[in-house]
């Protein structure tokens, strides 16, 4: 079963009754011409164990402890967003799977060699994601061909790298043009820069989204998110969840593009863009010839990774494009 995502972007009080998230409005509770009757009628519930994101992006939420131990027992994840409306933290459970010992015992004891194996295919399959996308929006993809067909064990080559200074330099050629105050300006030549120009502010609000939900499936399958097979920081405490989701990137990406066809550049993500964003998880993805919504792809994911380090199988599930 798909888990909901939940976007609270105005003053709501969030509470916990038999095992519903219950949401009031202040503007109704503060109305001294209101009956009683009238409030309790007007508070929306949602069944906690039917959440799998709740996102916060409004400094007058207020939310009870009841509810958040509820909402991390259910392995749901909280994300906290910041005055610009970018999410900024992340919350979840500390223990999402009941064997969670023995699968971290197989996690720490994983040989260097397989982990750059694993590596070498994360790599490859975002770099034919990439290409991927690239097609659908009517660019050259050749040049991305060769790189993930011969990416060498851990990446050595930095076969990420080179690709990516293609990917972005092209992925929005062929959008329209976008009239501002300076006259016509495209997107060709595009720089990903995570504190860059918009569009950058919808693919940090839609990897964030991305973020949590990968991070959720890799708790969820009893692995310690911290301990990445690539990306390593004593400040990051996601290092796994960031690993995983990089072949998943290139299908945000092409959520942006889609936005970029109908809306403008702009330095505030609009409500109807978040509304788009907000519909990552829930976006149809092919792993194996099956499809699914994205977020249960994402548990197959951390699952087969398991499995990896298990000794079970030899390769991660990822989703490819097509």
């Amino acid at each position: 079963m798909i888990k909901r995502t939940l976007y609270f972007g105005n003053p709501a009080y969030l509470n916990l009754h038999n095992s519903q998230l219950i949401v009031r409005l202040p503007e109704v509770e503060k109305n001294q011409s209101l009956s009683e009757n009238f409030k309790k009628e007007a508070a929306a519930s949602i069944p906690v164990e039917d959440i799998g994101i709740v996102i916060l992006d409004h400094y007058q939420v207020t939310i009870t402890q009841g509810l958040l131990t509820a909402l991390l027992e259910n392995n749901a994840v909280v994300v906290t967003c910041n005055a610009k409306h970018h999410p900024e933290g992340l919350l979840m459970t500390l223990s999402g799977n009941t064997i969670q010992s023995e699968r971290f015992a197989s996690q720490i004891e994983a040989s260097e060699p397989l982990k750059k194996q694993l590596w070498a295919q994360t790599i490859s399959q975002k770099i034919k994601n990439q290409a991927a996308v690239l097609k659908m929006n009517n660019v050259d993809n050749s040049y991305l061909i060769p790189l993930y067909k011969n990416i060498k064990s851990g990446d050595s080559d930095n076969c990420e790298a080179t690709a990516a200074a293609y990917y972005w330099k092209h992925i929005f050629k062929t959008l329209p043009e976008f009239e501002t105050l300076a006259g016509l300006q495209t997107l060709a030549g595009f720089k990903r820069e995570r504190e860059g120009n918009s569009p950058n502010n919808f693919l940090n609000y839609g990897y964030a989204i991305l973020r949590a939900t990968m991070a959720r499936s890799v708790v969820g399958a009893g692995l310690q998110p911290t301990l990445g097979i690539h990306h390593h920081n004593r400040y990051n405490a996601f290092c796994l969840a960031d690993d995983l989701m990089e072949p998943y990137r290139p299908y945000v990406d092409l959520v942006v593009c889609e936005i970029l066809k109908t809306n403008k550049l702009n330095d505030d993500i609009p409500k109807e863009i978040k509304v788009e964003l907000l519909k990552i998880p829930a976006i149809d993805v092919n792993i194996d010839g099956e499809k699914s919504p994205l977020m249960i792809a994402t548990q197959r994911t951390a699952v087969s990774l398991v499995k990896c380090f298990e000794g079970d199988y030899r390769k991660i599930a990822y989703p490819e494009l097509d």
